[in-house]
């Protein structure tokens, strides 16, 4: 059994775990603890506060009694507010807090992107346009090449957890377009874990999802590989290279 452990901020997509751990369908947990949200606000203040060293060492003594070997921070926007270096400062302390090897579903997309051999990203952003440029800004200094960035305006995660399928497949055709041979969507209160092979079969492309990248994070971290197609092309045996 290979114990995957996430720290997840609130209550808005947060079911989409139960729902990947059973798509994986092989012998991987994924133990999930709620950090204190603090401001529910898409603000680069509220988000820079919510990933706080304290907030989240104050999640992992929690999660370190459900014996996971992995962590990582499930939140996308509460780690590329602070830029490449500050995100990586933080997956570093987390790291040295929780003992186990660490990261963030910001560092997830980047590493995905990598594993399935796409560098050109259309974003489909639930965030205002200023965060969604934060996180465009992220992936280019991932080495990811951003053709688009198609932000949304919602302030809250609690807004964006009542989003069903109608609304993220509209976000993702909004999207996609000028060249980009995959697409973003970063948030992890976003529910997307049923909707990967239509969003896949209808761009007719790999899609990245925040929730579908961070279990792929702990898996990788892991040093685990799991073919599971229903969880899209990033969970297939072997990687797509396109050129």
């Amino acid at each position: 059994m290979t114990a995957l452990g996430f720290l997840y901020p609130g209550h808005s997509g947060e079911d989409d775990y139960p729902r990947i751990e059973q798509l994986l369908g092989s012998d991987v947990r994924l133990d999930l603890v709620h950090t204190d949200i603090g401001e529910d606000a898409h603000r680069v203040d509220a988000l820079r506060a919510m990933g706080s060293r304290e907030r989240l060492a104050a999640g992992m003594a929690q999660l370190r009694l459900t014996g996971a070997e992995t962590v990582v921070w499930a939140c996308t926007s509460g780690s590329f507010v602070h830029g490449w270096d500050g995100a990586r400062d933080q997956v570093r302390a987390l790291a040295q807090v929780a003992g186990m090897p660490a990261s963030s579903t910001s560092f997830a997309f980047v590493h995905a992107a990598q594993e399935i051999g796409v560098r050109r990203v259309a974003v489909g952003a639930t965030y205002p346009e200023d965060v969604a440029g934060l996180f465009a800004d992220f992936l280019r200094a991932g080495g990811l090449e951003v053709t688009a960035v198609r932000p949304s305006g919602i302030i809250t995660a609690a807004e964006v957890g009542t989003w069903g399928e109608k609304e993220v497949l509209a976000l993702a055709r909004a999207a996609d377009g000028s060249g980009a041979q995959a697409v973003l969507l970063p948030d992890t209160a976003l529910h997307t874990a049923a909707f990967l092979p239509r969003l896949e079969k209808e761009l007719g492309k790999p899609v990245l999802t925040a929730n579908q990248v961070t279990v792929w994070e702990g898996l990788r971290l892991a040093d685990r590989r799991v073919n599971a197609p229903r969880l899209g092309t990033l969970f297939t045996r072997e990687p797509i290279v396109q050129v």
